[in-house]
Parts: structure tokens; C-alpha cells; sequence
């Protein structure tokens, strides 16, 4: 461990609470140019950088941020990890980084707070059920644990919910994945952003991107508001801008960006043990280390790149809440935020090469972000490096839908439509 976080500083800090705490990361200017450039610092990003150190060995690395770190969508989630997935290629890559996120904070030496309590998702039907069976058995046969769950056992794990003749939607039973649960997320930006930094990169935050640089068809760096920075390649980073400035290189994406936005209520005692989603509506929820319910719903439903949301968006989520636990109907809510969501056609992201040489895309990433983080960062260092992808990240190429490979996993992790 770094001298500036050994139990000597953390002593001397206890000793006089007024010392002000090293930097985690360092803060330098940029460099005139750099092997790579990844446009954006939030967990996707840094991620990459740190496996593109870590991995491939390549520290001449920039990651730029128009922010400070933690000021996107990697601080503005609901923290859930999972790899409940049907459909062939999301299913190995959403388990690859359940792995992954197992093993990162010790990777990272940092506490990521990664907490595998697992998520159980609640049948409101018996097709539900049966449809919560056949994914269980995707599951269990690419190697992801997955348990069926019946009315009687959800009942001895979720004592809390509405289980009466009145309830709105009757629960039939459930789908339960154990080594699901939820992490710290701006532990894990904090984490990726000093591991980055131990290894050489450079992480520029106040730096907006403003254009790229192109010679002959190809990137060459790239136009920010603190000056040019040369690069060899570049990866772009950004989540819910992902649209607009892949079209400062001239890509036109099919890309929506909307608003999702999440809550938090009043802290209580501990009483939510796992992740609980919702097979009647898109309603998933969770309880913090501080007592907080976690929870969240579907995206407003028209294309924004506000961080506020609407009404109607809160007013519907509330009532899928007190709908599955009324006694939330006696909580106050604390607080609530919004994420912008980069939205494709089939719900599946984007890491790929781009048909600009040395031009690389991550994006598109729709619910399903924060829990990709150290895969999408793995595989995207990967497809950087060797300007190949990786086997896990092959079928996320931007030609898919010509081809007619789409991944129509749409929220599938979470719930089912009404049948």
C-alpha cells in the first residue's frame, strides 16, 4: 500500500481530524499526447484505463473528464449487481463481470462495499413463473447460480411484502440469484480512479471534449477546452452523451438519451435483506448501509439531457412501491436523482471498433450500466489494444442490427411483461 494510505496517516488523521487527506489520484495538465485518450471519467472509463495498464500494459494513458470524478451516471445509480440474463452473449458477459466485481476490491485495494445479498425476482402470475424457470435454466446451464423459489419461500424471506387476498398483484413465487447484491458506487470510481493513477494514468478532470482531431480517415487526438491532445487511439467513454459526441467525429448512432431517475427514503431499521425486483412492473428495490430504501423504476419516457426529472415518472413509482410494501406509504422520501441513459433499439450496449480508424465505442449502455462496469472496462482495454474485441464484447458491434443480431434482453434482469 502507498505510504499516503498506511495505518501511520490513518493514525495521524485520527489523531488531528483537522489534517487535510492526500489526494487519492494526482491532478496534472494534460500531456501533448498520449498512446490512448478515453473520453470520460466516470466508471466505464476508468475502468478501461486501469485495465489498459493493468492488463496490456499500456500507461501512457489519458482519461478526461468535462466534470469531477463521480459527477455522472457511475454517482447517479442504484448500485445493483447481477448477471440474470437469457440471452446468449449477455448472459457471458454479465456473469464475467459478477466475477470480476467479487475480486475488485481486493484487486483495486480499495473497499468497494461490494455486498452479494442477492435478488430475488417476484412472479405475479403463474406464466411469470414459468417463464422465471426457463431462465433459471439458462442460467444454471452457463454456470450462474439461480434458485426457482415458490410462494411459501419467498414468504419466509420477504415476510414485509403484501401477501393478503386485497394485494394489488398476488405473488407467486420468485427467482432467486445469490451472488447478486449491490456496491458502493462512488467507492468504485474512487477505487478505479487512485488503481489508474498508482499505474501511471493521467486522469484530467474540468477537460471537455470539443472535437477530434481526424488526418486521413483516422483519429488523431483530440480538441478540448484546456488545448489539442494528440493521441495514438481514442475510446469514447460518456454514457448518456454517448450520441452527441460520437457525432463530433462524424458518427450517427441510434442512440436515445433519457432520464432515469431513483429514490431514496428516510433510513430505517434493517429489514430488506436482498435486491427485490418486480414481475409487475419495472420496480426494483433495495435497503443502503445507512438504512435508505433504494429504489427505482423506468426511464421518462421522452428524450432529455436534464438530470431532473418529471412527476409522473416519481408518482408511478411510488405506487409500485406501497403496491408491493405498503408500509413505505408511512416513509418519507429523502431525496431522489436522475441518470442520463443512452437508449438502443434492442436495450444492449455498444463496445466495438468504429468505422473511424482508431476510433473505439463504449456506449449505449440503457439500465444496465453500473453492474457492467469492470467488464465493459476489461473488454473495451481489450478491443483498444489489439484493435480486435474481445470474445466476450464481440456481438456488441455498432452493425448489429444490420445483420440482424440484435439482443433483445430489454430489462429482461430485472422483470417480464405482464402476460
Amino acid at each position: 500500500m502507498s505510504n499516503r494510505y498506511s495505518a501511520f496517516s490513518l493514525a495521524r488523521h485520527a489523531l488531528q481530524p483537522d489534517l487535510p487527506w492526500p489526494r487519492a489520484w494526482h491532478s496534472p495538465d494534460p500531456k501533448p499526447s498520449y498512446d490512448v485518450v478515453i473520453v470520460g471519467g466516470g466508471g466505464h472509463g476508468l475502468a478501461t484505463a486501469y485495465y489498459l495498464a493493468k492488463n496490456h500494459g499500456i500507461r501512457n494513458v489519458a482519461v478526461i473528464e468535462k466534470g469531477y470524478i463521480g459527477s455522472g451516471n457511475v454517482g447517479r445509480n442504484t448500485t445493483l449487481i447481477r448477471s440474470n440474463y437469457v440471452i446468449d452473449g449477455n448472459t457471458q458477459f454479465f456473469e464475467h463481470s459478477l466475477k470480476l466485481w467479487e475480486g475488485l476490491s481486493h484487486d483495486l485495494n480499495f473497499n468497494c462495499m461490494v455486498s452479494q445479498r442477492g435478488q430475488i425476482v417476484l412472479a405475479v402470475n403463474p406464466g411469470q413463473l414459468d417463464v422465471f424457470a426457463r431462465r433459471g435454466n439458462i442460467m444454471r446451464l452457463n454456470g450462474i447460480d439461480a434458485e426457482l423459489l415458490d410462494r411459501g419461500e419467498v414468504m419466509k424471506l420477504l415476510p414485509y411484502l403484501d401477501y393478503s387476498s386485497e394485494a394489488r398483484w398476488p405473488v407467486y413465487g420468485g427467482i432467486l440469484q445469490k451472488r447478486a447484491g449491490t456496491v458502493r458506487h462512488d467507492a468504485v470510481a474512487w477505487g478505479y480512479a487512485r488503481a489508474a493513477d498508482q499505474h501511471g494514468v493521467h486522469i484530467i478532470e474540468n477537460c471537455e471534449v470539443t472535437g477530434f482531431v481526424m488526418e486521413e480517415g483516422r483519429v488523431t487526438g483530440v480538441e478540448t477546452t484546456r488545448g489539442r491532445i494528440n493521441a495514438g487511439k481514442v475510446g469514447i467513454a460518456v454514457a448518456g452523451h454517448t450520441s452527441h459526441v460520437a457525432k463530433l467525429a462524424g458518427l450517427r448512432l441510434p442512440v436515445e438519451s433519457h432520464i432515469l431517475q431513483a429514490f431514496v427514503t428516510e433510513p430505517i431499521k434493517p429489514m430488506v435483506h436482498h435486491v427485490v425486483s418486480w414481475g409487475a412492473e419495472l420496480f426494483y428495490l433495495s435497503q443502503s448501509d445507512k438504512g435508505g430504501l433504494v429504489f427505482g423504476g423506468h426511464i421518462d419516457g421522452f428524450n432529455t439531457y436534464t438530470q431532473r426529472g418529471q412527476f409522473p415518472k416519481i408518482r408511478e413509482v411510488a405506487e409500485a412501491a406501497v403496491s408491493l410494501m405498503p408500509f413505505i406509504s408511512r416513509l418519507r422520501l429523502l431525496r431522489h436523482w436522475g441518470g442520463i441513459m443512452d437508449m438502443t433499439p434492442d436495450g444492449s450496449p455498444f463496445i466495438c471498433r468504429t468505422e473511424v480508424r482508431n476510433l473505439y465505442l463504449n456506449g449505449g449502455w440503457c439500465y444496465q450500466g453500473f453492474k457492467a462496469t469492470p467488464a465493459s472496462g476489461w473488454t473495451f482495454a481489450h478491443t483498444i489494444a489489439h484493435d480486435a474485441e474481445h470474445e466476450l464484447n464481440r456481438c456488441y458491434s455498432l452493425d448489429r442490427f444490420e445483420k440482424g443480431g440484435e439482443l433483445d434482453d430489454y430489462g429482461i434482469g430485472n422483470w417480464t411483461y405482464k402476460q
